[in-house]
């Protein structure tokens, strides 16, 4: 039914990884100098492949730009209750599944209206080598935002958050892992329980 959460350890404490960038984006979009103005080519250079392609410098620079009073604002906007920052190696900040199931259902809430349409198209273009997990989840007719967070590869990290729409219905997703034997086992396993919770749709790949 509409409003309902389910989770299973879904306020586990995880490292964000690049997680923590969606974050980063509703932090910089909400800026009293950026919020009801249109982005310069510059700023779309920076926040669109810190999305798009998960660019760590960018969103290093964003995380300097906007501080971490502004990003604990745009978590407490998303109802976000687990957050915990972590600076200067920002991928060790602290989050949980619910933590970015509330993100992702309440981004509307974090990101201005002037901007809300170019956070979600970001959210929606992750390049295809990064779409891994959920994406090979999506059930067929099913539009699908999300972003992921990884250790370099190894492991380490595998999580992902999203939400996966259809005429007027939304279903958040949210798949924590950490200390998977290599980084294409934590991407079966969020492939797995996310193909498992939309049953019995069909998948589109």
């Amino acid at each position: 039914g509409a409003g309902r959460q389910y989770a299973r350890n879904g306020r586990a404490s995880f490292r964000t990884a690049s997680l923590l960038k969606t974050l980063l984006l509703a932090s910089y979009l909400r800026q009293p100098a950026v919020r009801r103005r249109s982005l310069s080519a510059r700023e779309r250079a920076l926040v669109g492949p810190m999305i798009r392609r998960s660019d760590d410098a960018a969103a290093s620079a964003v995380l300097v730009g906007v501080g971490g009073d502004a990003i604990g604002r745009a978590a407490r906007a998303a109802r976000q209750r687990d957050f915990r920052l972590v600076t200067p190696i920002w991928g060790l900040s602290r989050t949980s599944a619910v933590d970015q199931a509330r993100l992702f259902r309440n981004l509307d809430r974090a990101v201005p209206a002037r901007h809300r349409a170019y956070a979600h198209l970001l959210l929606h273009s992750v390049v295809r080598r990064q779409r891994w997990g959920l994406p090979r989840a999506r059930p067929i007719g099913w539009t699908l935002e999300f972003k992921g967070g990884w250790g370099s590869g190894t492991g380490r990290v595998n999580s992902q958050a999203g939400n996966l729409r259809r005429g007027g219905i939304t279903v958040t997703i949210a798949v924590m892992t950490e200390s998977n034997p290599s980084h294409d086992y934590g991407s079966e396993t969020i492939r797995g329980v996310a193909a498992r919770l939309l049953r019995p749709q069909p998948c589109a790949s």
